[in-house]
C-alpha cells in the first residue's frame, strides 16, 4: 500500500492543507483572535453590570468574534475541498496511465 505525501493528513483541531499556511500568526488569527474578541464581549457585559445595554453591546462583540471564527472555519473547509479535488485529479491521471486506481 502506498501513501500520499503531497496532501497532508487532517489534524484534530483544523484542516491541514498545503494551501493553508501554518504559522504562529495564522494560529493567532484562526483561534486566539476570535477567543479574545468573545472574551472582550463577556468583559464588557460584566463591566456594565449585565444591564440591558451592556448585554446588547456584549452580544454584538461576541457575534463579531464568532463571525471571525466562522469565516476561518468556512475558508479552511473550502481549502480542504481544493486539496480533495487535486487528489482526485491526480488519482484519475494515475488511472489513465496505469489502468488501476491508486491505493
Amino acid at each position: 500500500m502506498t501513501t500520499r505525501t503531497d496532501v497532508p493528513e487532517q489534524s484534530a483541531i483544523g484542516t491541514a492543507s498545503r494551501h493553508l499556511p501554518s504559522s504562529p500568526l495564522v494560529t493567532f488569527l484562526r483561534w486566539w483572535l476570535p477567543a479574545i474578541v468573545c472574551l472582550v464581549g463577556v468583559a464588557l457585559a460584566a463591566a456594565g453590570g449585565f444591564s440591558d445595554d451592556s448585554l446588547e453591546g456584549a452580544s454584538a462583540v461576541i457575534g463579531a468574534g464568532s463571525s471571525i471564527w466562522l469565516m476561518n472555519f468556512l475558508w479552511r473547509m473550502g481549502v480542504s475541498g481544493d486539496d480533495e479535488r487535486e487528489a482526485e485529479a491526480a488519482a484519475r491521471e494515475h488511472f489513465d496511465r496505469h489502468g488501476r486506481w491508486p491505493e
